[in-house]
């Protein structure tokens, strides 16, 4: 009996643990990836605009955190708005960073469901109602972050803050990487 205990324990500790997979990011065409920079296309650009209102969401205990914002982005009709920040806890997490330095690009997805950590920021945009958000995770060995992706959830609370943009103001080329 002893034994089945200690394999069952060992079983689940191993299910548990962190994962990590890599997937390449490619561009809609090959020649996307490939594309060279244009100078048609500047260095560095300016867009202006105002908040029209803030949003503030609270999220409770055990709920997905980006499909929670995702959620209340389409309820509150918010077509662009900024991630100001962000606090709270969160039971497990699964991000994803960018993981090369050449086209085309490629994206290391790190899961831990079961690992509890401090939501000490949360930044990144809604563009045309879809969610690109960056959080930073803390626990007691170290901070670390990436891509918001489904898989983190709350622990104790979250707190997600939006500064809600006019919707004249254009957010089509901020997160396209082939806009070189």
């Amino acid at each position: 009996m002893k034994n089945w205990i200690l394999i069952l324990t060992v079983a689940g500790v191993v299910c548990a643990q962190q994962t990590r997979r890599e997937i390449v990011n490619r561009a809609p065409t090959p020649e996307g990836d490939a594309k060279p920079n244009s100078d048609k296309v500047p260095d560095v650009y300016a867009i202006t605009g105002h908040f029209e209102r803030v949003v503030i969401l609270r999220f409770k205990f055990d709920v997905d955190l980006l499909a929670g914002i995702e959620k209340m982005v389409k309820q509150e009709k918010i077509r662009n708005a900024v991630i100001l920040s962000a606090a709270g806890s969160v039971r497990g997490y699964q991000v994803h960073q960018v993981s090369n330095r050449t086209f085309p690009s490629k994206n290391m997805f790190v899961k831990d469901p079961t690992a509890p950590a401090d939501l000490i920021a949360m930044n990144g945009y809604v563009i045309d109602g879809k969610i690109h958000a960056h959080i930073t995770l803390a626990n007691p060995e170290k901070a670390f972050g990436g891509h918001l992706e489904p898989g983190t959830s709350v622990f104790t609370f979250a707190i997600v803050t939006l500064g809600v943009l006019d919707d004249s103001v254009d957010l089509s080329k901020v997160d396209d990487k082939t806009y070189r």
